[in-house]
């Protein structure tokens, strides 16, 4: 049994059509000339802009491919191809097809709420959903290599004009364009004038290391406090048992060794979404030898920390952890396991560490800022989508992070100054 709201949204046509909310001015533009047409990945090997998408970027078409043969999870992989008038590819945009709990956010008494109510309805707001972006990672636009702006902009217009008939087609309820960083805000403002609510998802962070080396950055960016409480926490391993660190692009022979430290820490995550797999760990080192590196750090010849980390231009990435919590918090690995990725970055030549979401006080107190990520979200249906846009604010997982409002650029996540 699905909830009523989304399996008959004409019960709610009445009473949405006389809610006093205030009706948007924007005028819907009319849709350029062009088409967009869904693909399967097998039909893209025909297509040479596929093996230019996102080229700039160290998520390339490559590391779609990869998560496409690797995560499963009941996801649909399909793609868009974005063509103008005369038929030739603007862009090549992957979404998938998914189950989505838009509860997945949500604080620990709305959840309660939504048990019982699951009882009675096991479907309550678990709708079938296309998103727009990536299963793991944020989502980015593609404009070839080069990354051309105009480009961007013409194949997002294409896509907003098209994708509601797409969902339509697909059977999917809800459309997601999911984490697309705010530097897309004006190319998707596209989507706003179609009936989409932008909300804000949890933002990565942006460390600047442009340091001649870590112990510069400690004395020029950071408190006294905080260089302190760092130097507290790096004494603490180097009084352990010595703690070696060794650099790799492959982790397959070592596979056995760190998932179960993935999984550790994907245990203690209160917000989950994908699931990586012994295959995806693998295979990203052989197929993005140039991206990516692992990290890893022993003791006593056992692995107790890794960090799995890509390599985007002069910026590092720090894309996934893992630990070993019989030792991690005595020996502060995190801040340990930091402080290496940083010191190499400098030693490369990078000038930016990048960080995923969550974990935010650590970031906090070593002077991250935020990198916003944007949701942009709607419903097939126009009367369930004018309640949605009510209700997606009090939804979004952002409001629930106290750190969050410490950083001083938190206003940008929601796009304010």
């Amino acid at each position: 049994m699905t909830w009523p709201a989304f399996a008959a949204p004409q019960r709610l046509a009445r009473w949405a059509a006389a809610w006093p909310w205030r009706r948007s001015a924007r005028a819907e533009p009319s849709l350029p000339e062009g088409r967009v047409d869904v693909a399967a990945r097998a039909e893209l090997g025909r297509l040479r802009e596929w093996r230019n998408a996102f080229a700039d970027l160290r998520k390339d078409h490559r590391y779609y491919e990869l998560v496409e043969d690797t995560i499963a999870q009941g996801f649909e992989y399909r793609y868009f191809v974005v063509r103008d008038a005369h038929g030739g590819v603007l862009a090549i945009q992957p979404f998938l097809l998914l189950d989505q709990d838009l509860l997945a956010g949500a604080g620990e008494s709305i959840g309660a709420l939504a048990g019982l109510l699951r009882h009675l309805w096991p479907r309550f707001l678990r709708v079938r959903t296309l998103m727009i972006g990536c299963a793991a990672g944020e989502g980015h636009l593609d404009g070839g290599r080069g990354g051309d702006e105009p480009r961007q902009r013409a194949s997002a217009r294409l896509l907003a004009g098209a994708v509601l008939r797409h969902a339509r087609a697909l059977r999917a309820r809800l459309i997601v364009l999911k984490e697309f960083p705010a530097n897309y805000r004006s190319a998707l403002e596209c989507f706003l004038a179609r009936g989409f609510t932008r909300v804000p998802s949890m933002p990565m962070t942006r460390l600047d290391i442009d340091y001649p080396s870590f112990e510069d950055y400690l004395q020029r960016a950071l408190s006294r406090k905080t260089r302190r409480d760092l130097r507290l926490k790096f004494r603490a391993a180097e009084q352990a048992a010595p703690i070696e660190l060794e650099l790799r692009t492959d982790a397959t022979p070592v596979i056995d060794e760190l998932y179960p430290l993935y999984l550790q820490v994907y245990g203690r995550s209160r917000m989950r979404f994908e699931t990586l797999t012994k295959t995806y760990f693998c295979e990203i080192g052989r197929r993005m030898p140039d991206k990516v590196r692992f990290f890893v750090w022993r003791q006593n010849g056992r692995a107790v920390a890794f960090s799995l980390c890509m390599i985007e231009g002069d910026a590092i990435y720090a894309e996934y952890l893992g630990l070993d919590y019989a030792v991690a918090l005595d020996l502060h690995l995190y801040h340990y396991a930091v402080r290496d990725v940083v010191r190499w970055g400098m030693a490369q030549g990078c000038k930016s560490f990048r960080s995923g979401g969550l974990n935010y006080d650590p970031k906090l107190h070593m002077r991250h800022r935020l990198d916003p990520l944007d949701l942009y979200v709607r419903h097939t249906s126009t009367p369930v989508n004018a309640v949605l846009k009510r209700i997606l604010p009090l939804l979004e997982p952002t409001r629930r992070d106290p750190t969050l409002r410490k950083f001083a650029n938190f206003a940008e996540i929601w796009g304010r100054p």
